[in-house]
């Protein structure tokens, strides 16, 4: 049966539940937010700082699964990523959590609930978490202007609608199904941030008048950041081929560095911190202009952290998120509580007064701890990336690192038939290649030798990344340097984190080695 979304007659905002503004930011480094040590006073960014130093601060925020695909499958589910179906298959019993957890469309989720409880729901942005079926990848040399490139856009465009609506959203503009490199032709493989905005200040336009939710997910700013493939680029140039006019929504693109400038600012890709900037403004702009910023929560989140991508030591999972609401909140501006991606959810819900089933989630609400009704909402936390998974309770984190025997016992044939495949992808986006040889070692979230583009940065940050069991004291060993596993004057405290993780395990699908037996 099609799902009929409920219709609500308008009501003043005083009397209306909030509107929800989720961002959702795509590999941001540290150094890009002026709110925290790293980037203080190194980027012109007065809107996101704003809602910084209006909202709280969630210096105590993680990330379940540190790359983009499972980061958004957290958020927008509540749940861990090995629930995904794709995680699940051909890996002898074990979940993998890569790029494979994508939302299917029957899946309950964040919007679908939300669109029952009647809001209007919408997205803008960034995909890379749901399947499309029959979406079909357009060459990468191809010319976007010509007959069967355009025609196959516009099918494209047309199956990412009807996907995301089956998933749960009224409203689907601007998408970029992949990361501009990934989404088909080479001239179109930009950023346009102002079209992105202009889907987002359109829904605005058309949803005032009733509880909403906007899903705002940006490109920038992940790769490619060169001034002609994203601040710089053609303005016309958009995922789905050539507009007629550039959007007008935004400040125009050539004072962007006429007003870094001005501020003092220098360096690599601060235009396209300040363009994301505007981005934010005016969404911002236009929930003032209708009277309803006051009754809008907006959350700012970066969908992992960067120092360690696609692996679970704290450098990818560690990353601070922003909610801002007018006012503030009850916790005061700066929270250090341990919370998770996979927490998002039902704190929207709980606000959206929307009712929570707490089997439905692993998540929990933070909406006690923002209203300084409690000081923590969890004893620990658990991650999940490929071959791994980890827990960390107060200051102690343990890892573990489980590959299967498929993986150990790889031929040397195929082992040399997946690297040449990646090299050559990475050589025709004239990337870097990181391995030559077949023999090299796999990351923790990849079979591919010398490890894949995403998280070959890690490799060698971390003396005891192949050891199987890894237990660090973040207090005294932030950077997880010392490995205390083989200690033993530790094991005491190994067993216990071991049991800590096991529970987790205990709840989730597939094994996980000699600690869950599938």
């Amino acid at each position: 049966m099609a799902f009929c979304p409920l219709k609500l007659t308008a009501l003043p905002p005083s009397t209306r539940r909030p509107n929800i503004v989720f961002f959702i930011l795509d590999d941001m480094q540290r150094y890009m937010f002026n709110c925290l040590p790293e980037g203080r006073g190194k980027n012109l960014t007065p809107t996101i700082d704003r809602l910084a130093a209006e909202g709280t601060l969630l210096l105590g925020q993680h990330v379940a699964s540190p790359v983009c695909t499972p980061s958004r499958y957290n958020c927008l589910t509540g749940n861990y990523a090995s629930r995904a179906l794709e995680a699940q298959a051909r890996n002898q019993g074990q979940t993998v959590v890569t790029w494979n957890t994508h939302i299917a469309t029957h899946d309950d989720n964040l919007p679908k609930q939300l669109r029952q409880a009647g809001y209007t729901t919408g997205i803008v942005g960034k995909n890379h978490v749901l399947s499309v079926p029959g979406w079909k990848k357009i060459p990468y040399e191809a010319d976007p202007t010509q007959p069967d490139a355009r025609a196959q856009l516009k099918s494209n465009a047309a199956k990412v609608q009807a996907a995301f609506k089956q998933a749960g959203f009224d409203y689907v503009a601007s998408i970029y199904h992949n990361n501009p490199d990934g989404n088909g032709a080479k001239a179109l493989a930009v950023h346009n941030l102002d079209w992105i905005a202009q889907g987002a200040v359109d829904f605005i336009d058309q949803n005032h008048e009733r509880p909403f939710f906007l899903y705002f997910a940006s490109t920038i700013p992940h790769g490619p950041g060169q001034p002609k493939r994203a601040w710089n680029a053609d303005p016309r140039a958009t995922a789905d081929g050539f507009l007629h006019e550039a959007p007008n929504v935004l400040p125009q693109r050539p004072t962007l560095p006429k007003r870094l400038r001005e501020a003092g600012i220098k360096g690599w890709e601060k235009e396209n911190m300040l363009w994301l900037d505007d981005a934010v403004g005016a969404v911002m702009k236009k929930l003032e202009e209708h009277g309803i910023a006051d009754n809008t929560i907006v959350f700012f989140f970066n969908d992992h952290g960067q120092a360690a991508k696609g692996t679970l030591y704290q450098g990818g999972v560690t990353n601070p998120s922003i909610v801002w609401r007018k006012g503030g909140f009850p916790c005061g501006s700066v929270n250090r509580a341990l919370v998770s991606n996979i927490d998002f959810a039902p704190t929207i819900l709980d606000y959206a007064g929307a009712g929570i089933k707490r089997e439905t989630f692993d998540g929990h609400s933070l909406k006690p701890l923002l209203e300084g009704q409690t000081q923590t909402v969890r004893e620990s936390l658990y991650f999940e990336m490929g071959y791994t998974r980890a827990v960390r309770k107060g200051d102690w984190k343990y890892l573990a690192l489980r590959y299967t025997e498929q993986a150990r016992k790889m031929p040397l044939a195929k082992r040399k038939q997946i690297l040449e495949r990646v090299n050559k992808n990475l050589l025709r986006r004239s990337k870097k290649v990181h391995s030559t040889n077949p023999e090299d070692r796999f990351s923790h979230i990849s079979l591919v030798p010398g490890g894949g583009d995403a998280e070959h940065g890690s490799m060698g940050k971390y003396p005891a990344y192949y050891d199987n069991d890894q237990l660090y004291n973040l207090a005294e060993d932030p950077k997880e340097q010392r490995n205390l596993a083989r200690d033993p004057a530790y094991a005491e405290k190994l067993a216990e984190m071991k049991r800590e993780l096991r529970g987790y395990l205990a709840k989730l699908p597939g094994g996980f080695g000699d600690l869950k037996t599938p």
